[in-house]
């Protein structure tokens, strides 16, 4: 047998023997809240590269997320950043239990580059001469109704007394990680957004942020759970989140770890 074509065979068994029994077909869907498209990533990296298991992310709202697994979708884990939707499903029977806290989320003023508009201020008085002064073009934040880094926006604007005044002005995301989008606009003067999208190093080369005081709105408690019936890979991948290294990438991406699970 050629030298060549022996080495090849040798590499490939190598690679089989290096993933669990059952791990090239089992790649569960996961369904992420959007704030964590980064930070999971980079997660689910590292779980790959240490068990040599896969898991499909799939990152949106985590209002939409609840309904679709009430109604069926094939989801085997679920990271809200909500945890009501998380207590919800559990007191419906989709999910193994009452799952795990996994992080605290913190919401700030984004604008590109260096601000041009002048709104990024944690206290939001920049915005409110902004509003006052009629120099406003759109805002951006996701959609109250079913994100809860939208809803927390919400009541940022509403402690500050702005949340009448701004209606005009607002572009609804349908998720976090959209509203960011439209933050970062040419169209838009900024938005509120989640802390762990400015973090990432694409978005923080070519944005301004400060971040909102923890008090404006209430907190944002983020659960993950394991849906009745998820594989060993999602099982895996469940607990691996649970651990130190997990936690460090979520804590590089500005979340609040909780030191256990509740």
């Amino acid at each position: 047998m050629p030298a060549a074509r022996w080495l090849r065979i040798v590499a490939l068994a190598l690679v089989f023997c290096a993933a669990p029994a059952g791990a090239t077909t089992d790649v569960p869907i996961i369904a992420a809240a959007s704030d964590l498209q980064f930070a999971l990533e980079e997660a689910a990296e590292v779980f790959t590269e240490r068990t040599g298991r896969r898991v499909r992310l799939n990152f949106g709202s985590s209002g939409n997320f609840r309904r679709q697994i009430a109604q069926g979708a094939p989801f085997q884990m679920y990271l809200s950043a909500d945890e009501s939707y998380v207590l919800a499903l559990h007191e419906a029977g989709h999910t193994v239990d009452d799952g795990a806290l996994y992080a605290r989320g913190r919401i700030g003023v984004i604008a590109r580059g260096d601000d041009p508009a002048g709104v990024v201020d944690g206290s939001l008085a920049h915005l409110r001469e902004r509003l006052e002064s009629n120099q406003l073009r759109r805002f951006a934040i996701a959609d109250p109704e079913h994100a809860p880094y939208g809803r927390a926006a919400r009541q940022a604007l509403e402690a500050a007394g702005l949340w009448e005044a701004i209606q005009p002005y607002l572009i609804l995301g349908e998720n976090v990680s959209q509203a960011t989008r439209f933050a970062l606009s040419e169209a838009t003067d900024g938005g509120i957004v989640a802390y762990s999208l400015a973090r990432a190093p694409t978005i923080a080369e070519r944005s301004s942020f400060a971040l909102i005081p923890e008090e404006r709105h209430e907190p944002l408690r983020q659960r993950m759970v394991l849906m009745r019936g998820a594989g060993e890979t999602a099982a895996a991948f469940y607990e691996f989140m649970q651990t130190d290294t997990a936690r460090d990438i979520l804590a590089d991406y500005g979340f609040v770890v909780p030191e256990g699970n509740g």
